[in-house]
């Protein structure tokens, strides 16, 4: 890596570049983590939102089921959460701040990394790269949104009413909801990142638009599997999930179609 003043780093400055870097990253995940810790009763209230059966999801289905000549209603339901453990709740709160700070800090991480290895990039590498990083977040942050306020609420409310009696109550745990919530969330990010994979697979020749054109129907089944996978066995919830991902093969295509040209 080459330093600003164009002197060349070696293996230790390396390793001391990358220390700050992490102490930096790390100091700033922290300082929002500490804020997302004061701020308990805003950050709870969103956190816990999806477990609501009023919560703006199923409004907007409803409204929109009502739009096209049906009359559609969720109904009511109510899950009681639980801490089984003195500490549990405690010990959540902070775990949940840690996660909540990273994903906060995140575009700082992204923009630090781009700061470690820019040096080696040439100018037109630095370019598509601030883009691609830039894509990488946003895809990242829909993937979350989309947990949030589709697979999340709607897994919840489909395996927090399931019963296998009526003489079964559920009450779910808190660690068993924040730690559903942060690996569907993580999921989602990282399927969102469809589109880059796809950039990157193109790049290096692996795949082409052509081909990706022709396995349109063997794609969509796979992806309704893996829709199905992450999902509970609720029709709606299957379509909902299936269409996004769905449309981003489709935008993969067009994202490898649009830099064939450039390898010509």
């Amino acid at each position: 890596m080459i330093q600003g003043n164009n002197e060349l780093l070696t293996f230790g400055g390396h390793l001391e570049a990358l220390r700050q870097m992490l102490f930096r990253i790390l100091g700033v995940a922290a300082v929002i983590a500490v804020v997302v810790f004061c701020f308990k009763d805003t950050t709870w209230r969103l956190l816990l939102a999806p477990s609501e059966w009023d919560f703006c999801t199923y409004r907007w289905l409803e409204r929109a089921m009502q739009a096209m000549g049906f009359d559609f209603r969720f109904e009511e339901f109510h899950v009681s959460m639980i801490a089984t453990d003195l500490s549990s709740q405690f010990m959540t709160h902070i775990t949940t701040a840690v996660y909540l700070g990273l994903l906060g800090a995140s575009p700082y991480i992204l923009y630090e990394l781009f700061r470690f290895i820019s040096p080696a990039l040439y100018e037109n590498e630095r370019k598509y790269s601030v883009q691609v990083a830039g894509i990488i977040y946003v895809l990242f942050l829909l993937g979350v949104l989309m947990s949030y306020f589709v697979l999340f609420p709607i897994s919840f409310r489909f395996l927090g009413t399931y019963s296998v009696s009526a003489k079964v109550v559920s009450n779910i745990t808190l660690d068993s909801y924040v730690s559903t919530f942060v690996s569907l969330t993580l999921v989602m990010g990282v399927v969102f990142q469809l589109p880059v994979i796809a950039f990157f697979l193109g790049k290096m020749g692996i795949v082409t638009s052509a081909m990706l054109a022709d396995y349109r129907k063997h794609s969509f089944i796979v992806i309704m599997i893996v829709a199905a996978i992450i999902t509970p066995p609720d029709l709606m919830t299957l379509i909902l999930v299936t269409i996004p991902l769905y449309l981003l093969y489709e935008v993969s295509i067009r994202v490898i179609r649009w830099i064939e040209p450039r390898e010509e």
